[in-house]
């Protein structure tokens, strides 16, 4: 019957000393474990006339952007940043886009190419639009270029 006084004076030290081998005092709180950092997010690549020119490709199949080009399924775009909307000569465009009015800036580019079926309800530019926002400034920087 002696076992059981050495078990209990066992048991009471291995609670005195929390179970991890340290005796703690018992106005001391546990030090605060720091999260593990947080990895850098990765940086963000800088958009470039290059990119957008990649990017045009899914263009081609109804606009060219050469000067002086011909204009197919839809009007030219060599310079159409900055130019007129719906004043590309030898183009027939869409009551939608005869309506819209104003300038191909870059806010009124970067609003239609994001979806140009919602931006401009009756427009025949069957296309879902440029998602990405990084890729749609790197398409108008290219348009940029074609401008010049």
């Amino acid at each position: 019957m002696r076992a059981a006084p050495v078990l209990l004076a066992g048991a009471l030290i291995a609670a005195s000393l929390g179970g991890c081998g340290k005796a703690s005092k018992p106005d001391e709180a546990p030090a605060a474990q720091s999260a593990p950092a947080e990895p850098p997010a990765p940086a963000a690549i800088e958009p470039t006339a290059a990119m957008g020119e990649q990017i045009f490709r899914r263009c081609m199949a109804c606009h060219t952007v050469d000067k002086g080009g011909a204009n197919g399924i839809g009007p030219n775009l060599h310079g159409v940043v900055g130019r007129t909307v719906a004043a590309h000569p030898g183009f027939s465009y869409s009551g939608a886009m005869k309506g819209k009015g104003g300038v191909w800036d870059e806010t009124a580019l970067d609003a239609f190419l994001e979806d140009p079926m919602k931006t401009l309800p009756g427009t025949r530019m069957a296309f879902a639009g440029v998602i990405d926002a990084a890729d749609r400034e790197a398409l108008i920087l290219y348009l940029k270029t074609q401008s010049e």
